[in-house]
């Protein structure tokens, strides 16, 4: 171990989630738009990845949904910054969760395809980041949907698109 990481403090992160299966069950028997309301309301319990990002959703509207995170360095990759896998996963959720408000009930969704462009860097310490995913075209299969996230300035952080496939619940 060197002397810089025998000085490190250690840090510790609770973090706390209901089972996510009755959600799920609950879920496929609302509107897309009717759970994701309802998640953002706090009236049904959200998604257990979102504990893990302190991810909060903001607006929920047809074809669009906003999710609010504060980064904080226990996202940090090895070189000093988020990880770039947690604006991938912020975007595919506004992404995915932008599909689901446009589906009715028993009818759900999976990614098939991510695309990911990162512009700048995420740092902890510097205020929420909100990502942003929008419906481009909805389909009976398949349906795109693009993205961004921006910093508590406004600046462009990471964009994305992507695919979902629509499928019947089982």
């Amino acid at each position: 171990m060197t002397d810089v990481a025998a000085g490190a403090q250690t840090r510790s992160k609770t973090i706390t989630w209901q089972d996510p299966l009755p959600t799920a069950r609950l879920g496929i028997t609302m509107t897309g738009f009717e759970f994701m309301t309802a998640i953002a309301e706090g009236r049904v319990p959200g998604p257990p990845i979102a504990a893990h990002f302190g991810l909060r959703w903001e607006h929920i509207g047809h074809g669009e949904v906003v999710a609010v995170a504060e980064p904080d360095e226990s996202l940090y990759n090895p070189i000093g910054m988020v990880h770039g896998g947690v604006a991938a996963t912020m975007l595919d959720s506004v992404l995915g969760c932008a599909v689901h408000t446009t589906l009715p009930a028993g009818v759900g969704y999976s990614s098939v395809e991510l695309k990911v462009s990162y512009l700048r860097a995420i740092h902890a310490g510097r205020g929420e980041i909100r990502a942003t995913g929008r419906v481009v075209k909805e389909g009976s299969r398949i349906a795109f949907a693009e993205g961004e996230i921006r910093d508590a300035e406004g600046k462009l952080l990471a964009t994305a698109s992507g695919t979902c496939v629509i499928t019947r619940a089982a």
